[in-house]
């Protein structure tokens, strides 16, 4: 889907989406270690200077089941995802898509980016689909210090292998905009995602403990008659981006050192 495009996901959307989890040409094998596989698009978007990025890990001790849940539960993300500023869930397209937000932490000297998307998802009992991009809403209007990022396309592929456990495919193509050099960006994709992977293959170890505890039952994402979000008006929506974000501190000075993968700390996104 186009930035901006506000519409209910078909066929050929998750087609797509599919083509790009499974295939194998136009990809460059970045990493390669501890059973997760990242590969950079060997093309550069011209127009956006991003590269699309995938990672794939097969999580041995976790259901498809549970990862879908897990990737979905924005209460439970509160607790495992210590990138994550502030999130929630405003409106509903329809029953599996909704418009979300999501402000991520950044470390010095960086500043914090937060995105508004679209959110998309489908569960076909033989695998489970979630995928997003940015759109422009009225009532999320950019913060200040606060760098509006773009989701080109980002998502996740989830097939189970077995009855405990499952393969996970991460796709994407995301642009945290500001003045953060376009090396710097594909540096930083291809050394965060493997963090960002182990950190979620824990937090979907430790789910079905913590849910057992925490409103067990209530899953929208599975149970459309349980979801409480008020239909999305028409009238909200934008066809791009009205208020210019905060970028008032220049990232254009960053140094390939700043960037090295064992000062990346765990906390640090």
């Amino acid at each position: 889907m186009d930035i901006g495009a506000v519409r209910v996901a078909d066929d050929e959307d998750f087609k797509a989406f599919r083509r790009l989890a499974d295939g194998v040409e136009g990809w460059c094998k970045k990493y390669d270690k501890n059973g997760i596989k990242v590969w950079l698009q060997s093309s550069v978007d011209t127009e956006t200077r991003i590269r699309l990025l995938k990672v794939y890990k097969t999580l041995h001790d976790v259901s498809a089941a549970t990862a879908y849940d897990v990737l979905h539960d924005a209460v439970y993300r509160k607790k495992w995802d210590r990138t994550m500023v502030e999130g929630f869930e405003l409106c509903k397209v329809n029953w599996t898509n909704d418009i979300s937000y999501y402000q991520m932490k950044c470390p010095p000297p960086l500043k914090n980016r937060d995105f508004v998307m679209q959110r998309t998802w489908l569960d076909t009992g033989m695998e489970y689909i979630i995928f997003n991009h940015s759109i422009f809403h009225k009532k999320i209007p950019p913060k200040k210090g606060v760098i509006r990022g773009y989701s080109y396309l980002t998502g996740y592929l989830v097939r189970p292998r077995g009855a405990n456990a499952c393969e996970i495919t991460y796709v994407t193509k995301s642009d945290p905009k500001g003045s953060i050099p376009t090396w710097a960006i594909n540096k930083l994709a291809h050394i965060l995602a493997p963090k960002v992977i182990d950190r979620l293959h824990q937090a979907c170890r430790d789910y079905p403990k913590w849910k057992s505890k925490h409103d067990p039952r209530y899953k929208p994402w599975l149970y459309p008659e349980q979801m409480s979000l008020p239909p999305l008006d028409p009238n909200d929506l934008l066809s791009k981006e009205e208020c210019i974000s905060d970028n008032s501190l220049d990232e254009s000075d960053l140094k390939e050192e700043d960037f090295k993968d064992d000062d990346l700390q765990d906390g640090d996104f």
